[in-house]
């Protein structure tokens, strides 16, 4: 993605105020942290005020941004985005069109994916799935080897 390409997204965006990554080639704005050791593929941006750590991976067209948090080893691809204060850690994956929104947490080797959301303080942990159309929203905890899929909705 050049430049030009990021100004179609974001008319305000300079060199000024954001930059490729070293490890990837994504954009990221200024206000966001990215660990040189992290890979923000071409195609990928991280902006706000979030923060991709560790050996953690984002890349296709994938968005983190607001007060996000991806670290360790997690990967977010696809056309997933995580924003807002949600956390993604540990191994775990966010990919196709999957959001990880508000103060979600996800992490061990949880995937969410398909068009799954993830929401509120939801925790989806362990090894468990959420794919689909499948939400998790509020207080609810979603772990070990849990499969939520299709039309589901888990809340608490």
């Amino acid at each position: 993605m050049t430049l030009s390409d990021l100004k179609v997204k974001f008319p305000d965006a300079t060199l000024d105020t954001w930059h490729q990554h070293s490890n990837g080639g994504g954009w990221v704005q200024n206000t966001a942290s990215v660990d040189d050791t992290a890979f923000v593929g071409p195609e990928a941006l991280v902006y706000g005020e979030a923060v991709v750590g560790g050996n953690a991976w984002v890349f296709d067209t994938a968005r983190v941004f607001g007060k996000a948090m991806v670290s360790d080893n997690a990967e977010v691809y696809g056309n997933a985005m995580v924003y807002d204060n949600a956390k993604v850690s540990g191994k775990a994956m966010v990919l196709s069109n999957a959001r990880v929104s508000g103060k979600a947490v996800v992490g061990g080797n949880a995937w969410v994916y398909g068009n799954a959301v993830v929401s509120g303080n939801a925790k989806v942990t362990g090894n468990a799935k959420v794919s689909g159309n499948a939400k998790v929203s509020g207080k609810a905890r979603v772990s070990g080897y849990t499969l939520v899929g299709g039309d589901a909705e888990v809340t608490y």
